[in-house]
C-alpha cells in the first residue's frame, strides 16, 4: 500500500514537471521569437506609434535641350509649417504671419488652432518672404526645404514639356511620359507622439532630404522651337484663325527640333488655362489633310509601277463625277501630267491614279507610310488618326486626295520625312539622352527605322515633282526660299461640322508641309493653321509661315544655299559701294534695308527675338549660343562676313 502511494507521488511530480517544463520552453521560445527574430519588425511599429512620418516634396531632374539649355528644373524653397501645440499666442502670431503670407489673418487664426502637432502653413514661399518670417523667431514656427517646379522659359516648348502638379507627380507632355524616370526620392521630417498617439513636436526637422531623379535631354532647340512659335503664332494672328500648328523634324533621323500650339500657355501657371489649350494638338488631335495626302497617293502609284512620271490624265476641266458626287478642281485643267497634277493639286487627277491603282494596294501603301497607327512617339494620348479598312463607293477617290481619312501632324511629318530621306520611315522621337544626377549617360536614343516604304528612285521623282508647287505657277509660291531648293505642298481640307456631321462650307484646315534643302533635306517642316478668316488656301495662310520658320532655321544651322540668291546677283551686276558704317541696333529701332551679308552688325546687348528678327531682315547666316542677351559675336561689329568663317552670337541671361 506505502508503495502504490508512494509510485502515484512519484507520477504526479513528473507530470508537474513536464507541464512546467513545457510552460518555461514556450515562454523561452517566445521571448526569442518577440526579441530575436521579430526585433526589427516589432521596433518600426513601435516607432510608428510614437512617430509620425511627414512626406516633403521630391525633388524631380532636369529637362533640357539638346545644347543643355534648362527647359524645366527644380529649385529649392522653403515650406512654412507650424506646431500649434507650442503656439501660445494664436491671435498674435496669425496677424503678423498674415501680412506677409497675403492669407486672411482670420483663416490663419483656424488654421494654428488645430490640436496637432504638426501643420503647414504655406508651402514654397518666396526666398525674401521666407527671410522676414524666419527674422521674426515665432515660437511654433519652422521651415522645411523643399522642391517646386520650375519653367524658366515660360511658354516655349509648353506643350512638350508639359508640367506637374503638387505631388510634384507629371500631369502633361514629357513631364508625364517619364514621371518615374524624372521624379526623385522624397524626403521626410518626423513628428513625435505620446502614449495616447497624440503628436508632441517635430523631431530634429529634417530627417532625410529629397534627392533629384534623372535628367532628360531632348532633341528639341531652344532657338528653332522659339523661330517655329513665332512664325506660328504670326500666321494664326493675321489670319485670325482659332488655332495653329507647327513641326520641324530631321529628316534623315526623325528627332523632333520644334513642336509648337498656339496658342500656347504659361506651365508656371497651368491652372489658369482651359484643357483644350493645355493638350498638345500636335499629337493628340487628328484631321482630315487634304491635299497633302496627295503626295502619298502618287508616291504609292509610282513606286508600285501603276503609273509613270510621263503619265498624263484627263482633268474634265475641273468637274468630275464618281457616282453621286462630284469631285471639283479649284483650278480647272483639261490635260495634266503626273507631275502637274501635284503642282496644280488637282483632285481629279488624283482620284484618277487612285482607280488606277485601286483601293486594296493603296491602302497597303498608305499603311506603309504610317497612317491608322501610332507613330511611337515619346509623348502621352498620340493619336492613331483614322483610315478605314473596308472602302466603298467614291471612298478610294476621296481618299486618293486626303478626304475621308485623319491623320496627326506628327504622322504627317513622319510620312514626309520618309520622301525626303530616300524612302526610309524612322520612328520620331524627342528624347536623346538621360542622364543621372553627376551627369552620366544612362540611356542614349538612336534613330530608328521603322521600315522601308518607298525606294530612293521613287522619292527622288516626288522631290522633284514636290519642287514644282513652289515654282512659278505653283500653288505653294510663297513659301520658296531664296537660294535654297524647296519642295513641298498646299493644303485645304474641310472640316467636319459636329453638329450636322456633314462637312462645313465655312470651315476650313491650311497647311503646308515641305522639306528644304530639297536636293539634300535636313528639315521636314509643317504649318497648320485651324479655320482661318478670309482667304483659307493653304498656298496662302500656311506657306509663309513655312517659309519663315524654313528661312531662320537654315540660318541658324549654317545650311548655306546651294543657289545663287537674288541678293547675290544684284551685287553682282551693280558697281563696288562703300561699306556702310557699322550699325548699332537694339530693340525698337527701324532697320533700313542693308546689302545681305557684308558688314556684321554689333548685336551686344540686343535679346534673341530682336537678333533674328535682324537675321531675317539682313540673310545673315549666324549660329545662336545659350539665352538671354546677346553678350559676344563673331566677327566683331563692322567686319565683313564670310562664307568659310565662324559667325555666331554668344547669349547670357540677363541680371
Amino acid at each position: 500500500m506505502k508503495d502504490e502511494r508512494e509510485k502515484w507521488a512519484r507520477i504526479r511530480i513528473i507530470m508537474i514537471g513536464t507541464v512546467f517544463g513545457l510552460l518555461f520552453l514556450t515562454v523561452v521560445g517566445r521571448a526569442f521569437y518577440l526579441q530575436i527574430l521579430q526585433h526589427e519588425n516589432l521596433v518600426k511599429k513601435a516607432d510608428k506609434q510614437h512617430q509620425h512620418r511627414v512626406d516633403l516634396t521630391p525633388a524631380r531632374g532636369s529637362i533640357l535641350d539638346r545644347n543643355g539649355t534648362p527647359l524645366a528644373e527644380s529649385i529649392h524653397m522653403d515650406s512654412c509649417y507650424a506646431e500649434p501645440r507650442r503656439i501660445k499666442d494664436v491671435d498674435g502670431t496669425a496677424g503678423v504671419l498674415a501680412p506677409i503670407l497675403g492669407i486672411p489673418k482670420e483663416e490663419l487664426v483656424v488654421k494654428l488652432s488645430v490640436n496637432k502637432s504638426f501643420i503647414w502653413v504655406e508651402r514654397w514661399l518666396a526666398p525674401e518672404m521666407a527671410t522676414r518670417v524666419k527674422n521674426m523667431k515665432l515660437p511654433g514656427i519652422g521651415f522645411a526645404p523643399e522642391s517646386k517646379r520650375f519653367y524658366p522659359n515660360m511658354e516655349i516648348a509648353a506643350h512638350v514639356v508639359g508640367f506637374t502638379g503638387r505631388d510634384p507627380n507629371g500631369l502633361e507632355g514629357i513631364e508625364l511620359k517619364y514621371d518615374s524616370t524624372i521624379l526623385g526620392n522624397t524626403g521626410y521630417m518626423i513628428t513625435e507622439r505620446d502614449a495616447l498617439g497624440r503628436n508632441i513636436s517635430v523631431k530634429n526637422t529634417v530627417i532625410k532630404h529629397s534627392s533629384p531623379g534623372k535628367n532628360i535631354i531632348l532633341t528639341l532647340d531652344k532657338t528653332i522651337q522659339f523661330i517655329a512659335e513665332k512664325e506660328l503664332a504670326k500666321a494664326v494672328t493675321e489670319s485670325n484663325a482659332k488655332a495653329g500648328m507647327a513641326l520641324v523634324m530631321e529628316s534623315d533621323t526623325g528627332k523632333v527640333l520644334a513642336m509648337a500650339n498656339y496658342p500656347t500657355f504659361n506651365p508656371n501657371a497651368y491652372s489658369r488655362y482651359s484643357l483644350a489649350q493645355l493638350r498638345n494638338h500636335v499629337v493628340t488631335d487628328s484631321f482630315e489633310p487634304g491635299s497633302t495626302f496627295k503626295v502619298f497617293t502618287i508616291a504609292a502609284a509610282l513606286d508600285s509601277g501603276t503609273i509613270k512620271a510621263g503619265d498624263v490624265y484627263n482633268c474634265e476641266n475641273g468637274t468630275y463625277r464618281v457616282a453621286d458626287r462630284i469631285i471639283h478642281d479649284d483650278h480647272p485643267q483639261s490635260r495634266l501630267s503626273v507631275s502637274e497634277i501635284i503642282k496644280y493639286s488637282s483632285n481629279i487627277g488624283s482620284a484618277k491614279i487612285g482607280f488606277k491603282m485601286g483601293g486594296e494596294k493603296l491602302a497597303t501603301y498608305l499603311r506603309n507610310f504610317g497612317f491608322g497607327g501610332r507613330t511611337g512617339i515619346d509623348l502621352p494620348g498620340e493619336s492613331p488618326g483614322n483610315l478605314k479598312k473596308h472602302w466603298y463607293g467614291v471612298d478610294l477617290a476621296t481618299i486618293s486626295f486626303g478626304q475621308g481619312v485623319s491623320l496627326s501632324t506628327i504622322q504627317l511629318v513622319s510620312a514626309l520625312s520618309s520622301i525626303a530621306n530616300g524612302g526610309n520611315l524612322m520612328k520620331p522621337y524627342l528624347v536623346e539622352q538621360i542622364l543621372d544626377d553627376n551627369g552620366t549617360v544612362v540611356q542614349k536614343f538612336e534613330p530608328q527605322l521603322v521600315r522601308r516604304v518607298i525606294s530612293q528612285e521613287t522619292a527622288q521623282k516626288v522631290t522633284k515633282m514636290m519642287e514644282t508647287v513652289t515654282a512659278e505657277g505653283g500653288t505653294g509660291t510663297k513659301a520658296a526660299l531664296d537660294g535654297y531648293r524647296v519642295a513641298g505642298k498646299t493644303g485645304t481640307a474641310q472640316k467636319v461640322d459636329p453638329v450636322t456631321h456633314a462637312y462645313s462650307p465655312t470651315r476650313r484646315i491650311a497647311s503646308f508641309v515641305g522639306f528644304v534643302p530639297a536636293d539634300k533635306p535636313r528639315l521636314t517642316i509643317a504649318v497648320i493653321i485651324d479655320e482661318p478668316q478670309g482667304i483659307k488656301y493653304g498656298g496662302v495662310v500656311a506657306a509663309p509661315a513655312f517659309r519663315g520658320i524654313a528661312q531662320n532655321a537654315l540660318a541658324y544651322l549654317k545650311i548655306q544655299p546651294s543657289m545663287p540668291t537674288a541678293a547675290t546677283v544684284k551685287t553682282a551686276d551693280a558697281k563696288p559701294a562703300p561699306a556702310p558704317p557699322v550699325e548699332s541696333l537694339s530693340d525698337g529701332d527701324i532697320l533700313d534695308e542693308p546689302a545681305v551679308g557684308e558688314v556684321m552688325p554689333n548685336f551686344k546687348g540686343m535679346s534673341m527675338r530682336r537678333v533674328l528678327q535682324v537675321m531675317e531682315k539682313r540673310g545673315i547666316n549666324i549660329r545662336l549660343i545659350g539665352s538671354g542677351r546677346a553678350a559676344e559675336q563673331s566677327p566683331p561689329p563692322g567686319n565683313k562676313i564670310r562664307g568659310t568663317g565662324e559667325v555666331w552670337i554668344k547669349f547670357t541671361p540677363s541680371a
